[in-house]
């Protein structure tokens, strides 16, 4: 195998394909894996220029992380591809507690020891920029600045209640942080930039627009060397590194070979509490799909489960088109219900997404094998993981762009059931308005 341009693990799993789209977009070929490789699955995917890792550090505590992410960075180490990318949501949501970014980075210095390490969060083709070293996302057509955003200021785990990504990370490490602003990349010429680099272990890249991350993947070109340079950020970091392979080595975009089916039956489940979600459900009633809330006693019935699980098969083979879900939107009473159940049943606070997850994984994985779906949605980044990895799926790849960071995906596995299903995975925040549609509709052009 040549040496790889980028290893990159996602600390969830919609987040992970919203960076193999990216790559996608630029023809690299790219698969993700959902666990670490063996070399079997390796020499089959032999040809590809990138390869992820999912995961699901974004809901852990650092003893979970630790033990998640210590194997990754080993594994990356090992390969020694150009770039080693820790990919975070492009709304940088983390705490000291849970998703810590600035702990991921740390676990890095054990394995990528040299240098500063660029942190890009901008992505302005998302909606996500960032300037002098403040964070900014888009919602419903305004830009706000993070600790106002309507979504993520409320984020019922980690509330984004601080814009200034240094403070924010600060909290989460002791590494210095330094910041190279809009006014540096419109100033300074990419070598400048790195030759000016302070002596901080973390560096905040500025991107407000379309030259400027052109800058930042020339800076990140001019840091590549004999051994991989460690990154933190979203997307913006494939985005920037596409942009520089570009440069360098043109790459045709050839038509992808294997295309969307046309789906007769689609199934998704919902986790996420965003907003945008909600409003995805109510687009998806409107477009025919039927949509089924999960009852708050069902977390804790295996019995009431069992007899939902069952009419829920029912439903798909009758309407074709299925969700079932836990809230719609932050202010849906079944959220404060849905905790208060699982506390007085002995489940504790900081648990109680991963309860969730979990429950949604199996029930998942039950319904699939009840019916034959060969589509399946998953909203929700930690949903997404913890449902994936339910499915006996080792590797995913790009079918079709649906939507920008929520693409539909093509899944490889050991097993003849979920061999080839087509599943797209997407945030709470991702996948416009219309996105069940539109995913149900892919392949039928």
């Amino acid at each position: 195998m040549i040496r790889l341009l980028l290893g990159f693990y996602g600390d969830d799993f919609t987040g992970s394909t919203d960076a193999m789209e990216a790559l996608d977009q630029y023809g690299l070929k790219t698969i993700l894996f959902l666990r670490i490789p063996d070399q079997g699955m390796l020499k089959r995917f032999d040809d590809v220029d990138c390869i992820g890792v999912a995961g699901t550090a974004r809901a852990k505590g650092k003893a979970g992380m630790k033990e998640e992410l210590e194997p990754v960075f080993s594994f990356f180490h090992d390969m020694n591809p150009y770039f080693v990318h820790y990919k975070v949501c492009s709304t940088f949501d983390s705490s000291p507690e849970t998703g810590s970014i600035g702990f991921a980075s740390d676990l890095a210095r054990r394995y990528f020891e040299k240098g500063s390490y660029p942190l890009l969060v901008a992505a302005p083709n998302l909606g996500r920029y960032t300037v002098f070293g403040h964070h900014f996302a888009a919602f419903n057509n305004q830009v706000f600045r993070l600790d106002t955003h309507p979504v993520m200021a409320r984020h019922p785990v980690t509330p984004m209640d601080e814009a200034d990504l240094a403070k924010h990370l600060q909290k989460q490490t002791k590494q210095k942080i330094a910041n190279v602003t809009i006014l540096d990349l419109e100033a300074k010429s990419a070598s400048e930039i790195v030759k000016d680099e302070s002596e901080a272990g973390l560096i905040v890249y500025d991107a407000l627009n379309r030259g400027h991350m052109e800058k930042v993947s020339e800076v990140l070109w001019e840091k590549r060397g004999e051994r991989a340079q460690f990154v933190v950020g979203s997307s913006g970091v494939e985005y920037a590194l596409g942009e520089a392979m570009k440069r360098e080595r043109p790459i045709e975009r050839t038509d992808r070979v294997k295309k969307p089916s046309q789906a007769e039956r689609i199934f998704a489940v919902s986790g996420s509490v965003s907003d945008v979600t909600k409003s995805q459900l109510l687009a998806a009633e409107a477009a025919g799909f039927h949509t089924i809330q999960i009852p708050v006693e069902l977390f804790t019935d295996d019995t009431k489960a069992e007899a939902f699980l069952a009419d829920v098969a029912a439903m798909i083979v009758a309407k074709q088109k299925v969700v079932i879900y836990t809230a719609k939107g932050a202010d849906d009473p079944a959220i404060v219900e849905t905790r208060k159940h699982l506390s007085e049943s002995g489940v504790a606070k900081d648990e109680i997404g991963i309860f969730i997850g979990e429950k949604l994984g199996a029930w998942t994985k039950s319904i699939l094998d009840r019916v034959d779906v060969r589509r399946v949605i998953i909203s929700g980044g930690d949903t997404s993981g913890f449902v994936t990895s339910n499915l006996d799926i080792y590797g995913l790849e790009v079918l079709d762009s649906v939507a920008p960071g929520a693409p539909l995906c093509l899944a490889y596995s050991e097993s003849e059931k979920f061999d080839g299903l087509e599943i797209a995975l997407k945030s709470g925040q991702l996948g416009g308005e219309h996105f069940f549609e539109n995913v149900y509709r892919s392949g039928s052009k």
